[in-house]
This record gives C-alpha cells, sequence and structure tokens, in this order.
C-alpha cells in the first residue's frame, strides 16, 4: 500500500471557505457602494448648485419684467400726456399757449421714445435671464435621474449584501453605469 495522503475536507472547512467567499463579496459591495455614495454626493452637489443658480437667473428675471411693465406704464402714460398735448394744439386759438403745448408735445413725444427702447430693453434681458435659467435647469433634471438610477444601485447592492444572490449586483452594476451615462450626458 503506498502512502499517498487524501485531503478530506470536513464540514467545518467547507463552511469556512463558504464564509471567506462571502466576506469578499461583502468587502466587493462595500467599496461599490462607498464609490457610489461619493459619486452621489458630487452630483447631488452639482445639482443643487445649478438648480440655485437657474432659481437666481429667475428671479433676475422677474425682477427685470416687473421693471419693464412699470416702464410700459410709464409710457403709457407719456403716450397719454402727448395725446392731451395734440388735443390742446386743436382746441387753444392763442398762438403763445399754442406754442407751449407745441414745446411740451415734442419734450413728451421725445420721453415717450426714450421709455420706449428703454421698457424694450428691460423686457429683453428678461426674456434673456429666463432662457439661460431654462438651460441651466435642464441639466439638473438628468442629475436628478443619474442620482435616482444611483440609489437603485446602492438599494441592489445592499441586497446583494444580504441575500447573497449574484444576479442582483448584476443588475445594480447596471443601474449604476446607467446613472453614471446619465450623469455624464448631463455635462455635455
Amino acid at each position: 500500500m503506498s502512502e499517498e495522503e487524501y485531503e478530506i475536507a470536513g464540514l467545518h472547512e467547507q463552511l469556512l471557505e463558504e464564509e471567506a467567499g462571502k466576506g469578499r463579496l461583502a468587502q466587493k459591495i462595500a467599496l461599490l457602494t462607498a464609490i457610489l455614495a461619493s459619486i452621489a454626493a458630487v452630483l447631488s452637489y452639482q445639482s443643487g448648485a445649478k438648480q440655485n443658480e437657474a432659481l437666481f437667473l429667475k428671479n433676475q428675471s422677474i425682477l427685470l419684467q416687473a421693471q419693464a411693465s412699470d416702464a410700459w406704464a410709464y409710457y403709457q402714460a407719456k403716450s397719454t400726456k402727448v395725446h392731451l398735448d395734440r388735443l390742446a394744439l386743436v382746441l387753444v386759438t392763442d398762438p403763445a399757449r399754442k406754442a407751449e403745448f407745441q414745446a411740451d408735445l415734442l419734450k413728451e413725444e421725445a420721453q415717450k421714445q426714450e421709455q420706449q427702447k428703454k421698457a424694450e430693453s428691460l423686457q429683453a434681458q428678461a426674456r434673456q435671464l429666463n432662457l439661460e435659467s431654462e438651460q441651466l435647469l435642464r441639466p439638473h433634471e438628468k442629475m436628478a435621474l443619474a442620482m435616482t438610477l444611483i440609489q437603485v444601485a446602492v438599494a441592489l447592492a445592499s441586497i446583494t449584501a444580504l441575500t447573497g444572490r449574484r444576479w442582483l449586483l448584476g443588475l445594480s452594476l447596471l443601474a449604476a453605469f446607467g446613472g453614471l451615462g446619465v450623469a455624464v450626458s448631463a455635462f455635455c
């Protein structure tokens, strides 16, 4: 009889090997979760910054629109004054008074035109700020979707650690890569 050694694995050794495999899986999942949480924190910051900037521009747009509205109201008042001066020119017969109304009419007409330009300028600035605000919000919406996908990935990774079902880790990675893809598209 030859002296060959046979190694017989006992139940205890088998359980230790399985436990070591689960420990490695748990470590990988913990690392994945930490990385995803870090990415989510950066996305959350960027998203919040874009949203705050968009809100600031929107408020500036509203302020300019209110100023434009005031300017248009003043333009209307000047327009009414011009009409009254024209009416006075028709009704007044005294040449000295006619000259006063004529001078006032020219002054009011000039102020009216100046006020119209100011109102149009304010309105154009308000529209421009409103467009800029909307453009800043577009990446925010994509980043919110990316954050949702990354949160789903973290949840699936946690479930994988608890259940030991490796196929859930694949779904977690798919959600994570989807979230990263959406996040990258937000910056492009």
